[in-house]
């Protein structure tokens, strides 16, 4: 299992805002959101694992060992089409959730939800870049990749984030689950990504597959971007 282990440069000022539900706050401090971003680099340990497994898409199977059964119509939907699929995770680890417990329990309430949102966009953009930095490897043996998925997404119960966690392998990177099917740390991801056979003569872009606030029907909620 390949393990993704490189530094934050820097941490989505625009994406922390958003995280932070202040997208139509005009007049809020940017150097605020800015010093939390800053703060989020230094305190983060991004990490990384992912594995590649063939695929079933027609009873949802994924081929490992023991198999797991995807479980849902939305992913299935999702995955339609693709012979393999990527199971990642990634983490920015606990010393930044900690931070941000801290500052709330001093009464730092503004630092601590920046601190916190700026958190939520630096592990999506350690999820970013390893997809990044697989796509190459998967263009050149002829894949095409659909964007990630992740439990509690649409229909895909959150109950198989267990299974997640056993196909990638993510104990080797610190990430576990509590009780309530919660990753610990709680700024961590798990996801699939579909791998399918590109076809030149049907590309993908004709085909719609909606990612993030797009396919979400949660039209009201703070943190949209479309």
């Amino acid at each position: 299992m390949p393990i993704y282990n490189a530094p934050l440069l820097a941490i989505d000022a625009k994406e922390t805002r958003r995280y932070a539900g202040l997208m139509k706050a005009e007049n809020f401090d940017e150097s605020k959101i800015e010093e939390a971003c800053q703060d989020a680099r230094l305190l983060a340990s991004p990490k990384g694992i992912w594995e590649v497994y063939d695929y079933d898409c027609e009873n949802q199977e994924v081929k490992a060992a023991p198999t797991c059964i995807l479980k849902g119509i939305k992913i299935g939907a999702h995955l339609a089409g693709c012979e393999k699929v990527i199971a990642l995770a990634a983490t920015v680890g606990e010393t930044i959730e900690e931070t941000v417990t801290q500052r709330f329990e001093e009464g730092q309430y503004a630092s601590s939800v920046l601190l916190d949102a700026a958190a939520t966009a630096a592990v999506e953009q350690v999820a970013d870049a390893m997809e990044k930095a697989i796509r190459p490897k998967a263009a050149a043996k002829g894949y095409g990749m659909r964007w990630r998925f992740s439990p509690g997404y649409g229909d895909w119960p959150i109950e198989q984030q267990p299974e997640l966690i056993r196909l990638t392998g993510a104990a080797n990177i610190g990430i576990q689950l509590s009780s309530s099917m919660m990753l610990i740390p709680r700024k961590s991801i798990t996801a699939i990504i579909g791998l399918y056979k590109e076809d030149k003569s049907k590309p993908e872009a004709a085909v719609t597959h909606k990612k993030g606030c797009a396919a979400c029907p949660k039209t009201d909620c703070p943190s949209r971007n479309v």
